[in-house]
């Protein structure tokens, strides 16, 4: 969907995640484990750019380490848990990233039942698991409604089962809630965003209790730094950063959801 829900024209071409990389992959039809299936036709061109980033990436064998899940950290006493899904998860980790307060953050998936789902499965879109990010932070440094803020901006929150070029249920936004406060503040930011009109379109974004959160493989984490090169054809050839701008505008004349609601508290 383009802004204000305005259907987008697309093309099949895309990005297939693999361990250690990404492998562009040029294709008549989508197949069905295809990663980062879709690329604007507005930007063609950038078919190219997206291949001689990654031309000639194929990874070799995996060690074992890189296949395993990731370990999961565990917050300490004075810390908190928030868990988001808004697409893809090499995204939503970069955008939690180095904000003051956070203190890690953990790709995975959540939303499901099936124990110890792997990226292959999630990825067939059968399961009702999201990719998502464990954001562990300090509330005396940032609030949730600060980790709200920081989360809306990252994502499109009007397309249904769709992030970006990302397609399938598990790129689908939700707010997993972990108490009655997170669900209150979860709640309230949304309705503060519908209510100020920015979008002619309602906000589809999921706020439901959270699951089970089971942490990606190892290669998955940190994507963004491991493979910046990698990363970057992605993010152009998904068009993610004009998408952003559309719907939020530059940085720096962004209007908060605590803003439209008249509460401006501490972050």
């Amino acid at each position: 969907m383009g802004a204000h829900g305005k259907a987008a024209d697309y093309r099949v071409g895309g990005i297939k995640r693999e361990p250690g990389g990404v492998m562009y992959v040029p294709s008549p039809k989508v197949p069905s484990m295809l990663r980062h299936s879709m690329v604007p036709v507005a930007g063609f061109g950038l078919v190219g750019l997206v291949a001689a980033a990654v031309m000639g990436f194929r990874p070799g064998a995996s060690s074992r380490a890189e296949l395993a899940p990731a370990p999961l950290p565990v917050p300490k006493a004075t810390q908190q848990v928030a868990t988001f899904a808004g697409g893809c998860f090499w995204s939503m980790q970069k955008a939690f990233d180095g904000v003051s307060g956070v203190v890690s953050v953990t790709a995975g998936y959540a939303g499901g039942s099936e124990p110890n789902p792997n990226y292959e499965l999630v990825e067939t879109g059968k399961t009702r698991y999201a990719e998502s990010v464990q954001v562990i932070y300090d509330p005396a440094r940032i609030s949730y409604d600060g980790l709200l803020e920081v989360y809306w901006h990252h994502i499109d929150p009007l397309t249904e089962n769709r992030a970006f070029c990302d397609t399938g249920s598990q790129y689908r936004s939700i707010i997993f809630y972990r108490d009655a406060a997170q669900q209150r503040a979860a709640e309230a930011s949304k309705q503060a965003l519908n209510d100020s009109h920015r979008f002619k379109s309602p906000i589809v974004t999921v706020i439901q209790p959270a699951t089970r959160f089971y942490p990606a493989e190892e290669y998955h984490q940190q994507f963004y730094k491991k493979n910046p090169a990698r990363y970057q054809a992605y993010v152009i050839g998904c068009g993610r950063n004009e998408r952003i701008k559309e719907l939020w505008g530059e940085p720096q004349s962004r209007v908060s959801s605590r803003e439209s609601r008249g509460d401006l508290g501490a972050r």
